[in-house]
């Protein structure tokens, strides 16, 4: 953390800096942009980039996109009609629902350039794009609130300080500016971790569904995997196969590489989902689950995306958090900056705690709670037993709740009891309203097959 001693020669003002182009960041940059704030969006790398992901958006991210202006018809985006679950020599399909305010598809692309896309409509929108910017310190004032961040820029890391009375940070499972800030995450809880590989496989490649297995093996001890895999179509002559875990603290670590090696071993030969047709290395990240960093706004800076835990305790998904926390983050600074420097703008930063615990505060609860007593010691073969499989109705349910996907007002049958039981849910008490409520400091689950991850 460094001082602030105010502004220098080839020093850049703004009204908000927001740390990382990932899609929490640019979902920020670009809101905030829109509505007419000057924003700068630092980017330690470069476009196009690869990052460890399932490649996977479920209708809540597609209307994400669709509300940042993508154009979802254009090359390189696949449908999807929904999930296809495997458990106990079952199979079962479920559509995305045509209720409610979603649509009624999902998306599969590849990060390599997903990232770089949402960058460029912040661009668009009006944002300062800075790549090869690695912010290296927050610069804090007197009574250590962040008003900026100090950078290395270029090949030859060339110093350079940005200033700011609002920081977002959108860098990702490291949180280095959140650690420089003070903000740590509840280190009793472990930290999942996910592997993908890509494949060359022309009879999955086209599939209309995202597959999940649920009844893998750790190649180690034989226990239940206490995650799950997955199988995404990618539209292009590859899939994206990979698998996620959070062990429990009994059980130890699981070997991700050998427990995929003797999953592969079981999926049918045509499939092709073998070393002589993979298209890259496997890769493995952590994910940072169910809000294990709070308070998610301090002292002028703002959490979004993995670097405020906000990967999903149910499913894994990261991506869809990302992208409306970044919009929630983004509507709540406009309005405060419309406040002069004090304690009434400080108020209104304060609103996006409240407001994102509102939206997920009682579902990341539940799920947190789910993730600790079942799915970290048993993985999701208990939720997936013979008779939910064999029932329509509970299957659908099951569904709705795991990618949360009946949070908007609905005649649905289904969507009503999802939201009757998250409802529930005990809301955090006055003295817990930073996000993942009293008690619940962030306990992570299962693998991610969206959202950015920090390669591990």
């Amino acid at each position: 953390m460094e001082s602030d001693d105010g502004m220098g020669s080839g020093d850049q003002q703004a009204q908000v800096i927001v740390v990382g182009a990932g899609p929490a960041g640019s979902a920020a940059a670009l809101h905030l942009a829109r509505a007419g704030v000057d924003v700068v969006l630092l980017e330690k790398g470069t476009f196009p980039r690869d990052k460890v992901c399932g490649d996977g958006l479920t209708p809540r991210g597609v209307q994400q996109l669709v509300r940042m202006g993508v154009d979802i018809d254009a090359p390189g985006w696949m449908r999807t009609k929904g999930m296809r679950w495997v458990c106990g020599g079952r199979r079962v399909h479920i559509d995305w629902p045509r209720s409610g305010s979603h649509p009624d598809f999902g998306l599969t692309r590849s990060r390599h350039d997903f990232d770089d896309i949402l960058a460029q409509h912040a661009v668009a929108a009006g944002a300062r794009l800075c790549l090869e910017t690695k912010a290296t310190a927050p610069l804090t004032d007197r009574a250590g609130r962040i008003v900026g961040v100090s950078t290395v820029a270029g090949a030859d890391k060339q110093p350079r300080n940005f200033h700011a009375p609002v920081v977002i940070a959108a860098d990702g499972a490291s949180a280095r500016t959140a650690l420089a800030m003070g903000l740590e995450r509840d280190r009793s809880r472990p930290m999942a971790t996910a592997a993908r590989r890509y494949y060359r496989s022309e009879a999955r490649t086209h599939d209309p569904y995202l597959e999940l297995w649920a009844d893998l093996l750790c190649s180690r001890t034989g226990r239940d995997l206490p995650g799950y895999g997955w199988i995404f179509p990618l539209g292009d002559g590859r899939v994206n196969v990979g698998l996620g875990a959070l062990p429990h603290r009994a059980h130890g670590s699981v070997d991700l590489r050998a427990t995929m090696d003797r999953w592969l071993a079981r999926v049918p030969h045509h499939w092709d989902l073998r070393e002589e047709n993979a298209d890259s290395p496997l890769r493995s990240a952590a994910l940072p689950m169910g809000f294990n960093r709070r308070p998610q706004y301090r002292r002028g800076l703002l959490l979004v995306g993995d670097s405020a835990g906000m990967v999903s305790p149910w499913s894994g998904e990261g991506i869809v958090q990302a992208m409306e926390a970044g919009e929630v983050a983004a509507e709540t600074v406009a309005l405060a900056l419309h406040r002069p420097a004090g304690p009434g703008r400080e108020q209104a930063l304060h609103q996006y705690v409240s407001e994102v615990n509102r939206r997920w505060g009682r579902y990341y609860r539940l799920g947190n709670t789910v993730a600790d007593l079942v799915l970290a010691r048993y993985g999701y073969r208990p939720l997936l037993g013979p008779r939910v499989m064999a029932s329509p109705a509970l299957v659908r349910t099951l569904a709705r709740l795991l990618t949360h996907g009946s949070d908007a007002p609905s005649d649905d049958l289904i969507d009503t009891l999802v939201r009757g039981i998250v409802r529930m849910v005990p809301a955090p008490g006055r003295s817990a309203r930073g996000l993942g409520a009293a008690g619940d400091q962030g306990s992570p689950v299962t693998s991610g097959h969206v959202g950015s991850r920090r390669e591990t």
